[in-house]
């Protein structure tokens, strides 16, 4: 990788950070955050080929996994763990990994993301096939953790994605489907949690939705699968339900979705009842 350039680690474009009034320092870095959606457009082709390749393994029964560390690998984890009470997908089907285990997720575990095998062997935890797909999460590109998983991926025949926000990166290259966000310096040199998040986030969401919209797990606009969990989807459920079904009555649509668990199953089941 001999024309790889780290620009997450190039200098700031704003000198004298500690000079600037707070007014200052919120437009600025606003205005560096308005540059994200323009890079993350530019990357939607391989987004498409990644989300595709992702979209044919779940079809087939097959789960998708994100590995990262750092602000990378949370990321990961908070899509993965949004997606069951969104879409009404099992827990393992999206499963987030993060370098240095569950205590990384709200503390930094010195050195986790150094070692190349831990990666793999947090991978096998999960019995992980070629059935599967493994998405490497590396806003530099060069986490060994996230390399070395992919790596091992790759010589078992597992379809490898990665997202990382420099061009022509390491982790790209373990990568079957690279996405790369190049988002230019951060606002605080080096500070990947800033605009390399937002883009990974961005790409996250992006992905999993998408995902889920081909699994079947979105109808119109709606999400009638998403679990029931809190009196604020409840009445949002109960109103989902009112409109599939023509409803005006709010305590029978309410109801329906508590008898049958889902908007979906609610009015599949009253529908097939008249």
């Amino acid at each position: 990788m001999s024309d790889f350039i780290k620009v997450t680690e190039q200098s700031s474009t704003y000198r004298h950070l500690e000079k600037m009034s707070i007014l200052e320092l919120l437009q600025n870095i606003n205005t560096e955050d308005r540059t994200v959606p323009e890079a993350v457009n530019k990357a939607i082709p391989q987004i498409e080929k990644l989300t595709a390749a992702i979209s044919d393994k779940m079809l087939a029964g097959g789960r998708l996994f994100y590995i990262g560390a750092g602000t990378s690998g949370r990321l990961g984890i908070v899509d993965a763990s949004e997606c069951p009470p969104t879409f009404g997908v099992p827990y393992g089907l999206v499963i987030g990994l993060i370098a240095g285990g569950e205590k990384a997720i709200t503390q930094a575990v010195e050195f986790a993301e150094d070692s190349v095998d831990e990666g793999w062997a947090d991978l096998q935890k999960h019995f992980v096939s070629d059935k599967d797909v493994v998405v490497g999460l590396a806003a530099s590109g060069t986490t060994p953790y996230v390399i070395g998983a992919l790596k091992e991926c790759r010589k078992r025949g597992i379809i490898t994605g990665s997202i990382s926000c420099n061009p022509n990166s390491p982790v790209s290259a373990e990568a079957d489907f690279p996405v790369e966000v190049v988002v230019g310096p951060e606002f605080i040199t080096g500070s990947t949690r800033m605009k390399s998040g937002t883009a990974q986030k961005l790409v996250l969401n992006m992905i999993s939705s998408t995902v889920m919209i081909q699994l079947g797990r979105v109808e119109d606009n709606k999400m009638v699968n998403m679990q029931l969990s809190n009196v604020k989807l409840v009445d949002r459920g109960v109103k989902m339900v009112m409109d599939g079904l023509q409803l005006n009555d709010y305590e029978k649509a309410k109801d329906l979705l508590l008898k049958h668990g889902s908007v979906k199953k609610a009015v599949e089941a009253a529908m097939a009842a008249s």
